[in-house]
């Protein structure tokens, strides 16, 4: 029987070491096999059993019910990121940053960034920008919070040997938006600089032989499009990052 480390099941499933830690010892949700060494082995049923935690936690699923699930118990996946969400609105309405800051790094530590992402912190972030009053303070103490968070990302991902990325906002009117997709794409393998101030054309020349990710906050329009396809012609390594819009 094979067996692999645990830096080893992190890359290839794609989750932080610090993650499946907290899934083992807070939750329960894995029990690997020790080495002389005292180090976790985790075997093929356990990549699998990792790789169904994952669906049921991007589905919306808070870690702590997913034990149930793998018993074969029922959850509804979208109640699971609404209550998130109001779990998030609850630490704004009371206004304490440093609670905000803890219940941000907790969901962080048990869930995806993807899945947040699309899933908590977006559709948060679109409720508090209904209300130009007090709600848009609010979610500019959120925003700041974020910014750290994906900053902190940013700075551990370059800390690991992976594919360097400069990440431009094109035509965007959300900078903050700008920062969670840099700390999606620093989960994923890239270490990634971005430019802080979004341009109405990225200007790929100014950066010869740099992967470049633009990232539009709407569909990029016909021009764009064709822009895109004409710097890729011209050989520059641009690429338009893409998520749920």
């Amino acid at each position: 029987m094979t067996f692999y480390s645990i830096g080893d099941v992190a890359e290839r499933c794609g989750i932080n070491p610090v993650t499946l830690r907290a899934w083992q010892r807070r939750y329960g949700l894995l029990k690997p096999q020790r080495s002389e060494g005292g180090h976790r082995q985790f075997d093929e049923e356990d990549i699998q059993r990792i790789e169904n935690i994952k669906r049921w936690i991007e589905s919306g699923v808070p870690v702590g019910k997913v034990k149930a699930l793998l018993e074969e118990n029922k959850v509804d996946s979208h109640e699971g990121w609404e209550s998130l969400q109001e779990a998030l609105m609850a630490s704004l309405r009371h206004v304490r940053p440093a609670k905000l800051r803890a219940t941000v790094a907790t969901f962080c530590r048990e869930h995806p960034i993807d899945a947040l992402i699309d899933h908590v912190f977006v559709p948060v972030r679109q409720r508090l920008s209904l209300d130009q009053n007090t709600a848009r303070a609010m979610c500019s103490l959120l925003d700041g919070i974020l910014i750290d968070h994906a900053i902190l990302a940013l700075t551990r991902a370059r800390k690991k040997l992976g594919k360097e990325a400069l990440l431009i906002g094109w035509s965007i009117d959300d900078r903050t938006r700008l920062w969670l997709e840099a700390w999606r794409l620093s989960q994923h393998g890239w270490n990634i600089d971005v430019l802080a101030e979004p341009l109405d054309s990225p200007r790929p020349e100014l950066f010869p032989g740099q992967q470049i990710f633009v990232w539009a906050d709407k569909t990029l329009s016909r021009h764009q499009q064709e822009q895109l396809m004409h710097w890729q012609k011209q050989g520059f390594a641009i690429t338009h990052h893409e998520t749920a819009l």
